[in-house]
């Protein structure tokens, strides 16, 4: 614990309940159906609530524009004032991405950017477009990280045609 006038950094936040996690990863999962197909990129959603539970935003994958990522929708949506952030929690089917070839910023480094704490995940992102996923870019500016396997299957479907090679 910090006391006042120390130079440490904050505790980490504790992540949410379970059964709040697996609720609103599985919301991501029905935000990732809603993805337009892409043979170059994965169908994912994303939502962002706030620690009282609020939900602040929500995105998929290429919702307003054919290389929007689901954080990045979501994050759009938002004031990057909004102090909310700071306490929110965001929820993606997908690891956030550490490596992007369609735009020079990616999801995690807007995560951090945002300020958000804690990031929670279904599926752990294969290496099939890029080699360096975002949960240890993450942890390393100092965010709590959960990954949820739990829901990865379901993740994994909406992306068959991409893994299965488009067949």
């Amino acid at each position: 614990m910090n006391e006042p006038g120390s130079s440490g950094p904050p505790p980490l936040p504790e992540p949410p309940p379970l059964d709040e996690q697996l609720r609103r990863l599985g919301q991501t999962v029905d935000l990732a159906r809603r993805c337009p197909p892409s043979p170059t990129a994965f169908a994912v959603g994303a939502v962002i609530v706030a620690a009282d539970g609020t939900e602040l935003a929500t995105g998929h994958s290429r919702e307003t524009h054919p290389t929007d990522h689901a954080e990045e929708a979501a994050l759009a949506k938002l004031d990057p004032g909004d102090p909310r952030l700071a306490t929110a929690v965001l929820y993606s089917s997908l690891e956030p991405c550490g490596e992007r070839a369609s735009r020079p910023t990616t999801c995690a480094e807007l995560i951090i950017a945002a300020g958000i704490p804690t990031v929670v995940y279904a599926w752990r992102e294969p290496p099939l477009f890029v080699a360096r996923a975002g949960a240890s870019r993450l942890r390393a500016a100092g965010v709590t990280v959960v990954e949820r396997p739990e829901l990865a299957a379901e993740a994994r479907e909406v992306n068959r045609d991409l893994l299965d090679g488009g067949s």
